[in-house]
């Protein structure tokens, strides 16, 4: 017996509601360096992106999250696969510089905006076509060799070597230690640099204390970035010793020990939150994300990499509400929309720093967003930055 027509239009519309539902879910597609020698980054960085909203702007939000394994190579696969089989709204990562200097043009080919999760500033400078895709959370290189070269000279530094690593994360970060030393008349002794994969850097760590520095700085990120102060602590190095904020984690004072007791780390908030001023802007929101991931993820878990990509969550949730008032999720109108909507977000507390972002400026952070940490019986504390 044939259905009433009645009732199979009604059907019908009910497949096509369904339907339109499932277009309408926002997608997130994320690659971040889950395994390999990043992982310390990367792992963290899966973590957080659980603890994002489900709904934003009344729209069910679907995430999707790819292993890039710290491979570039790998990353632009993610970054095509995602946009070509998951139809993503927005990607977020890769964990590190080379990574996401890779995945730019095939994003900017694909029309879909990036949030990274990596530092360089070479990711959104010079602003062009292609990186107005390209937003990033971490805060840039000059923002923490600016706060290394002020703390050094309120101490007394008067000559620095630094050792990094040979890839543009390294080469990124010397740049603007360099510009920052000359500012503060600080001589650069020697430049040395290391592969992420290396066993040793003996050498290396031989020229550096050759040009007897008063202070040593060491750009690198994760885990293999202890390979140089373990190589200056089998030597006896009793100078200052700066990282970049890419050691920001537990998993990195674990690993280096004793060999890293006395470091500094220009870094977030969220690192050293509890020793903040209750003045300090961002306080309320770094303890807030720190208790949040620990509680989920084991204490003393949080680390500055999961904490930008929680504030990922709360971009979207500023972000997503105005470009759905211009198209729907799903489509390339919704991506423009949201690229746009992201470039206007104004004071946005995180838990990284206040977020004003612009056309011109895809980051958005100042100075209030940065510490001076210092590692200490492998615990993380606020350091003196006065000099006295």
């Amino acid at each position: 017996m044939q259905r009433p027509k009645w009732r199979h239009a009604g059907v019908l519309a009910g497949l096509a509601l369904l339907s339109s539902a499932a277009l309408a879910d926002i997608r997130v597609g994320v690659t971040v360096s889950a395994t390999g020698p990043q992982a310390s980054l990367g792992q963290p960085e899966k973590n957080a992106t659980t603890l994002w909203p489900s709904e934003i702007g009344g729209e069910k939000v679907d995430v999707i999250v790819l292993d890039d394994a710290s491979d570039t190579t790998r990353a632009v696969t993610n970054t095509r696969k995602l946009m070509s089989e998951s139809n993503v709204d927005v990607i977020v990562g890769s964990s590190t510089t080379p990574n996401t200097l890779a995945m730019i043009d095939a994003a900017a080919e694909g029309k879909t905006p990036v949030i990274s999760l990596a530092s360089s500033a070479r990711l959104i400078e010079p602003m062009d076509a292609k990186r107005r895709w390209i937003f990033k959370t971490p805060h840039s290189d000059s923002h923490m060799a600016s706060l290394i070269a002020e703390h050094a000279a309120a101490h007394g530094v008067k000559t620095i070597a630094y050792i990094g690593f040979a890839n543009a994360l390294g080469e990124a970060f010397l740049t603007e230690v360099q510009r920052f030393a000359d500012l503060k008349h600080i001589r650069i002794t020697d430049t040395e640099r290391f592969s992420p994969t290396d066993n040793s850097v003996t050498a290396q760590v031989l020229h550096l204390l050759a040009s007897k520095p008063d202070a040593v700085v060491i750009g690198g990120s994760g885990t293999p970035a202890a390979l140089p102060a373990r190589a200056l602590a089998e030597r006896g190095y009793a100078g200052k010793i700066y990282f970049n904020h890419g050691v920001s984690n537990n998993e990195f004072v674990k690993l280096c020990g004793k060999d890293c007791d006395g470091a500094y780390v220009p870094t977030g908030p969220v690192m050293v939150a509890n020793f903040l001023p209750d003045s300090d802007p961002v306080k309320k929101q770094a303890l807030d994300f720190a208790r949040r991931y620990e509680a989920k993820f084991g204490k003393n878990t949080v680390s500055i990499f999961s904490a930008y990509t929680g504030d990922i969550g709360l971009l979207l949730q500023r972000a997503v509400p105005v470009a759905l008032k211009r198209a729907k999720p799903g489509t390339p109108e919704f991506r423009a929309a949201l690229r746009d909507a992201l470039e206007n977000v104004r004071d946005l507390p995180t838990s990284t720093g206040i977020v004003n972002m612009s056309r011109q400026d895809h980051v958005g952070l100042d100075q209030r967003a940065r510490v001076m940490a210092q590692i200490r019986n492998g615990q993380w504390r606020l350091a003196d930055t006065t000099g006295k």
